[in-house]
């Protein structure tokens, strides 16, 4: 099968478009012929070979997946399975419109049992922690599978998982967002940065979007942000506090890291909660303490998502009430031209790749 793969880290020129062999089974696992994938940042860490994730090269990227069952495994089933096997949706056979569940669990330990999959001690991310979708197939469990909602095509399946399954954990699951707050979403123009408006909105928040650009804030407010904020202005942040007559907002929704740390925080309200997902700026970050605890400030880290939590995402994006904003798509073979555009954040929403 035709992949793009890298055989050593470094920047996007690492990417190979080449034939590789089609993955081999195993009794609880499914193939899935690709039919979109889009990129994500993570995309990026990878290739360029961040220690948070240890792969083995040569290497497969691509967390975000939608396409065709292929194949499954012997221990799956459409309805049931032999004991020990993979019980499958109803309408899951070979040939079945599907898209993938970024995170991989093990279903088994005291994390997943209690619901928090997201923190299981064997998680990983689907082309992070093992192959990806940069491919026309891709290796999956079998548990893993959801069927596509309503009628979207295989790019907006492909669109909305990661990024609004991040969003959606960070707003509602840790912030604890509730109808009348107001949200800062820093880095609207991005993937989980759109998704982070819809929610909040579908939530009953008021919306400020933080972007680069005029165009990215026009498209910002399409999608439903109230106003919109440069944050290439060196006084951005006053800009949030005239908004809010000088209160600040109650939650900042935060993933670049050092380029937009201080300013966020400057932005709260009292009491108010920063939820961060992401660095992408890097790693690390100028604290005050004080300014934490004079405020009473809430700083919280969040990661991916549970199951539930996408399950009730999808059903949503399949009614139309949230949408995945699609930037572009590429042919599979100009993997290498969509993430240096990623790069540039010359984006508003998903970039895609198709086999």
């Amino acid at each position: 099968m035709k992949a793009v793969i890298f055989r050593e880290h470094g920047g996007p020129e690492k990417l190979l478009y080449t034939d590789v062999p089609e993955p081999t089974l195993g009794p609880q696992d499914a193939l899935v012929r690709v039919k979109a994938c889009a990129l994500n940042h993570l995309d990026i860490w990878v290739r360029q070979g961040i220690p948070a994730y240890r792969i083995t090269l040569p290497h497969i990227s691509g967390s975000d997946v939608a396409g065709e069952i292929a194949k499954l495994g012997a221990e799956t089933g459409s309805t049931s399975a032999p004991t020990g096997g993979v019980p499958l949706a109803r309408s899951l056979s070979v040939g079945a419109r599907v898209l993938i569940a970024p995170g991989l669990s093990c279903f088994r330990c005291d994390w997943c049992l209690a619901g928090h999959d997201n923190l299981c001690e064997q998680y990983r991310i689907l082309g992070a922690g093992s192959d990806g979708g940069y491919a026309q197939f891709v290796k999956v469990p079998a548990l893993n599978l959801i069927p596509i909602p309503g009628q979207l095509s295989f790019e907006e399946a492909a669109a909305f998982p990661l990024v609004f399954l991040s969003a959606w954990h960070m707003l509602i699951t840790r912030a604890r967002l509730q109808p009348g707050h107001s949200v800062l979403v820093v880095g609207a123009g991005g993937g989980v940065g759109t998704a982070a408006i819809q929610i909040a909105k579908l939530a009953g928040a008021r919306v400020l979007a933080a972007a680069t650009t005029e165009v990215k804030l026009g498209k910002a407010k399409q999608l439903g942000a109230d106003a919109g904020i440069l944050v290439t202005e060196k006084d951005w942040p006053t800009q949030v506090r005239r908004l809010t007559d000088q209160r600040g907002v109650d939650v900042v929704f935060e993933h670049v890291g050092p380029a937009t740390w201080a300013g966020s925080l400057a932005c709260l309200a009292k009491h108010g909660v920063l939820v961060t997902c992401g660095a992408t700026t890097g790693p690390e970050v100028p604290l005050d303490l004080r300014f934490v605890f004079s405020r009473q400030l809430a700083i919280l880290g969040s990661m991916m998502g549970t199951r539930r939590e996408l399950l009730t995402i999808a059903e949503l994006v399949g009614q139309r009430k949230l949408i995945p904003a699609i930037d572009s798509t590429f042919p599979l073979s100009e993997a290498h031209t969509a993430q240096e555009k990623l790069l540039r954040r010359e984006h508003f929403g998903k970039i895609l790749l198709r086999p």
